[in-house]
């Protein structure tokens, strides 16, 4: 008796989910280890002369830790770090301030108006920022114009940077922390209502530990995408000794023509992008946890 077509097609199928399975895998594995590759790369390059770099694609000839200081004090890239964590850490505590009572306030909280109030922040992260240089650059100069000759006499643009940034975050923060807070069970909050708490009451002693997860991952996923802005910063700051951090390595780069010091370059990435890796390398799988918690209600 022959086969029947029945009995062939599963170990085929399987087979099939199998190679596509080990492909998936493998195409991971490949871009992770080339991404590791590279850092690996660009580190040896930071402590290496000019002259080694092209000359030796391997280990040191001579480790040239003094790159480092010549990329932190000569280049600007200190007074930079210093602007990056500053601006930063005010915008990110900012926008979790604002973000989590109006998250709550959405998910848990009654009202007609919270689904179309949760849909105007769903589509604040369609705009790119991209779009918005114009008018990005005729508000900073107005409210720039405005803070100068009417209330302070003087104002700092790093402060426009920071105001901007907190626009631009909150919608994507809002929007997971509603997911997170919708995931909580609604027992405790009862609960916590017979005890004779409020809702202000409820939302700081009971949902807040509670949401310690997701408010980690948007803290850190906040820090991510700031740290490593350089858009508005680029378009709003033209004072070196007030830009950031991405854009200090710009101007370093755009002076590698008349310095060719390949060394402090490199040192001047590995600055840049040293404090994000190992700040995930540590809390990456909480932020994935978390992720998947808030995007999936």
């Amino acid at each position: 008796m022959g086969r029947n077509r029945t009995d062939v097609a599963p170990p085929l199928l399987s087979a099939f989910e199998y190679f596509v399975s080990f492909a998936i895998k493998a195409s991971l594995w490949l871009w992770v280890l080339f991404n590791v590759a590279m850092v690996v790369w660009i580190f040896f390059n930071s402590v290496k002369t000019p002259r080694d770099i092209f000359a030796n694609p391997g280990l040191p000839a001579s480790w040239q830790w003094s790159n480092y200081w010549t990329a932190l004090a000569t280049s600007g890239l200190g007074i930079a770090a210093v602007n990056t964590v500053v601006i930063v850490a005010i915008s990110v505590t900012a926008i979790m301030g604002l973000s989590l009572p109006a998250a709550y306030a959405l998910a848990r909280l009654g009202g007609k108006s919270k689904g179309p109030i949760a849909t105007l922040f769903a589509s604040g992260m369609s705009v790119p920022i991209q779009a918005l240089t114009v008018p990005l650059v005729l508000i900073s100069a107005g409210l720039s114009r405005f803070m100068v000759e009417w209330v302070f006499g003087t104002w700092d643009p790093r402060i426009t940077v920071v105001l901007f940034y907190v626009v631009f975050g909150l919608p994507f923060t809002v929007f997971v922390l509603v997911g997170y807070f919708r995931s909580l069970p609604a027992e405790l909050e009862e609960a916590a209502a017979l005890d004779g708490a409020g809702p202000f009451r409820t939302f700081r002693s009971v949902m807040l530990p509670l949401a310690r997860s997701g408010i980690t991952t948007m803290v850190v996923l906040n820090v991510l995408g700031l740290w490593n802005e350089t858009v508005i910063v680029l378009l709003l700051i033209p004072n070196q000794q007030m830009q950031t951090l991405n854009v200090a390595l710009l101007n370093f780069y755009s002076a590698m023509q008349y310095t060719s010091d390949w060394g402090g370059l490199f040192a001047g990435i590995v600055i840049v992008i040293m404090p994000m890796i190992l700040l995930y390398f540590f809390v990456g799988r909480r932020v994935i946890s978390g992720m998947t918690e808030g995007l999936g209600k």
